[in-house]
């Protein structure tokens, strides 16, 4: 008797096929179908990789691709574009998985409608005939076009990246925007340092551990598993956290207590992360419109020990007229495009496009400004997003300081990561290792 697919494959096509059908966020569509099939590691592992690496190298596979098919990839069933992926993904891509096991787990995969498993079948034994060297065939004339095929980016991202960063750069930013991120852990200081969470993690769950070299609380992680999973996340050692995101609270620089707010708080990550700094003293507004959302920064706080977060649900315009000039630091960590962490939402860079940035500055515009009212005299607001587009920042704080001259830029005197001449944050991935994220600190001095 046959078997059936690999688990991993099959939920991989399954968790594609939500992303592209339904705009699903492939991390929670994939967490869904792990904890639903309760699939080995390894093949939870396998999953996560065809996933992530399908959705990061996306243009680029229908390229090499393309000479294989009579038909174009935008043409085809969903089904049987996600397999032809996903499956050439692991042929280009992963060295250790035989190509065979691939291809005969694709058409098993494949449609029962006529001819669908047979156009499976002929498409990948044509490609995974190709030897490496032979794979692409012949790129687009346009130079940008060319570029943002062989690093699978639009092209209008291409365009505003090489403007602004140059040739080299852009095409560093995106190959790094491609890998594999690292899993980066901010130890709860308040219940054990950043060394001996290591040995702890080294001991328990065989993990090597590296110090981030911006962040004092960070630490890099070894793939192991699921870190919900280790007995340190359990007892509110650690919480998941980029590099990055760890440096945003660090700019606030709340004092142990004072009153701050994170007014776009959800899930709590930053949230919890003021609170820790404040060595759970004073007092964290943690506001967010969205009652299931919010649930979670509950849910951290009381995984990690924190207290002193007093979640209200509703948006900061509806909020901040009862806490007018009631902060001495407020966080807004805006919605925006998430541009900045394509390494961890690569299906992102496929659903944007260049006009959908101007709507969103204006939305973000608009928490800044209500945000504002809750600083008082002498405090500080910090407005940060995960993108590096202008629209989203730099005009989005020239606006601000246009209409708020009680308000200016203060950058510390000293920070992990230097600042630029104007006093803004900007953490690049292909510089500094973190993902993108742009920040900017303000003070009130108006009285």
């Amino acid at each position: 008797m046959a078997s059936g697919p690999s688990p991993g494959r099959e939920i991989a096509v399954r968790v594609l096929e939500r992303v592209e059908a339904d705009a699903s966020f492939a991390d929670i569509a994939l967490e869904a179908e792990l904890r639903a099939g309760g699939p080995s590691p390894r093949d939870a592992a396998l999953a996560t990789e065809l996933v992530f690496g399908t959705l990061r190298w996306q243009r680029y596979l229908d390229w090499v691709l393309s000479p294989h098919s009579r038909r174009h990839l935008d043409a085809l069933d969903l089904r049987v574009r996600v397999i032809l992926r996903a499956t050439a993904y692991q042929i280009a891509f992963l060295e250790r998985v035989p190509a065979f096991a691939a291809v005969n787990d694709a058409v098993t995969l494949a449609p029962h409608t006529p001819g669908a498993k047979a156009f499976v079948n002929a498409v990948l034994r044509s490609f995974a005939n190709r030897g490496a060297s032979e794979r692409e065939p012949a790129p687009p004339g346009d130079r940008l076009d060319a570029l943002g095929t062989r690093c699978s980016f639009p092209t209008w991202l291409v365009e505003r990246w090489v403007k602004r960063y140059g040739h080299d750069d852009a095409e560093a930013l995106m190959r790094v925007l491609n890998e594999r991120p690292p899993l980066t852990l901010r130890t709860n200081t308040l219940r054990t340092t950043r060394q001996a969470l290591g040995q702890r993690l080294l001991f328990e769950e065989g993990l090597a551990c590296q110090p981030t070299s911006l962040a004092p609380e960070g630490l890099v992680v070894s793939p192991g598993g699921a870190p919900a999973d280790w007995r340190a996340f359990a007892d509110g050692s650690f919480a998941v956290q980029d590099e990055a995101s760890m440096l945003v609270a660090r700019l606030l620089a709340p004092e142990p207590g004072s009153t701050v707010a994170d007014v776009c708080a959800a899930p709590g990550t930053k949230t919890t992360h003021l609170a820790q700094l404040m060595g759970d003293r004073g007092r964290v507004l943690a506001f967010d419109p969205q009652p299931a959302r919010l649930a979670r920064v509950g849910e951290a706080a009381a995984r990690l020990g924190l207290t002193i977060i007093d979640a209200r649900v509703g948006g900061v315009q509806a909020l901040a007229g009862g806490f007018e000039a009631a902060c001495d630091g407020v966080l807004v960590d805006a919605p925006c495009s998430n541009l900045g962490v394509l390494r961890r939402n690569p299906e992102v860079k496929w659903r944007r496009q260049a006009q959908d940035l101007a709507p969103v500055s204006r939305r973000q515009a608009e928490i800044l400004a209500a945000a504002a009212t809750m600083v008082k005299p002498g405090g500080r607001l910090v407005y940060a997003t995960c993108s590096l587009e202008p629209e989203e920042n730099d005009a989005v704080v020239r606006e601000f300081v246009a209409a708020h001259p009680g308000f200016a830029v203060d950058p510390p005197e000293t920070f992990p990561l230097p600042l630029d001449a104007d006093g803004t944050l900007r953490c690049l991935p292909h510089r500094d290792g973190t993902d993108g994220f742009t920040a900017v600190r303000f003070r009130r001095f108006e009285v």
